[in-house]
């Protein structure tokens, strides 16, 4: 492996968490004796063939820096190959830093592991979803939660987690169950009215709600949660349970598990690690040890 390791930085992550947290990390990893570059880019598609181009060049690992999107846009690039990928989560959900079991908002302690992980060779493979030619380390949501996210990117006022919070006030006030066709592995089609369908590649997903609380990075399938025509108030009752993950025992709510998933449902946009995919259908695969990463 060569000394050389980049960093792949959003400066705007966390609000501008960002670009504050790029020095103390590539501190631990300069004080491991790594050399250190920075990329960062003039958007999305600028950044990623930015992190495209030192992948293809031989660094030594791509650590992104910032949030799930950020964390989302590096698999992009490292996806496929054998460069290893490590994260210091800075931004507001950092569920996929949760899945690895590294720290969040602490960009010292994270820039420390990874060098120690780098320097003692502790890298793993792990899976990753891939849907409409994107690769995901979470999530992919659809339903009554991405039309939320749907309603929250619309909103100009107010800011963070708040915004969201309000979008949901408001979708819970038209919620409808959506009739979906859900087919697992080239099966049989399964149609059912559900209030969302979750493909779970990790476990959370929107900073700490364990959607898919059983899903394992390492299976070689996905958990697939359903969550039945349920009422509002039901709704209401069951949703802080996501955050302990006990809300798959409750009787609305099934749990499947495939390598390979079909969702089609009219007017229900797919998220996958927090960025929008498009509108259903999409077909999402697990991709057995698609990525290899740094970490405890």
């Amino acid at each position: 492996m060569t000394s050389e390791i980049t960093l792949f930085v959003n400066p705007t992550a966390g609000r501008g968490r960002g670009a504050h947290a790029a020095q103390p990390a590539a501190s631990a990893l300069r004080a491991a004796g790594f050399s250190v570059r920075t990329v960062l880019g003039e958007n999305a598609r600028d950044a990623l063939a930015r992190a495209r181009a030192v992948v293809e060049d031989g660094t030594g690992a791509l650590i992104a820096v910032g949030g799930d999107g950020m964390a989302g846009l590096a698999l992009q690039a490292v996806a496929g190959t054998r460069t290893p990928f490590g994260l210091v989560a800075v931004g507001t959900g950092n569920d996929f830093a949760r899945a690895l079991g590294l720290p969040v908002r602490d960009p010292a302690a994270a820039g420390r592991i990874v060098a120690e992980a780098l320097k003692g060779g502790r890298l793993r493979d792990i899976d990753l979803g891939q849907a409409d030619g994107r690769w995901f380390g979470t999530v992919l949501a659809s339903g009554f939660d991405s039309r939320v996210n749907d309603r929250g990117n619309r909103m100009r006022w107010p800011a963070g987690r708040l915004k969201y919070d309000l979008a949901m006030l408001a979708e819970l006030a038209a919620f409808r169950p959506f009739p979906y066709r859900i087919t697992l592995d080239d099966g049989a089609v399964r149609e059912v009215e559900a209030t969302l369908v979750a493909i779970g590649n990790g476990s959370s997903y929107g900073g700490g709600m364990r959607i898919c609380p059983g899903a394992d990075l390492t299976d070689g399938l996905f958990d697939i949660t359903v969550v039945g025509d349920c009422s509002r108030t039901t709704l209401l009752r069951v949703f802080p349970s996501v955050y302990r993950g006990t809300h798959v025992s409750h009787p609305k709510v099934t749990v499947l598990r495939a390598a390979k998933v079909e969702v089609v449902a009219e007017g229900v946009t797919g998220y996958a690690d927090g960025e929008p995919l498009g509108p259903l259908p999409l077909t999402a695969r697990c991709v057995r040890g698609a990525v290899r990463v740094v970490g405890p």
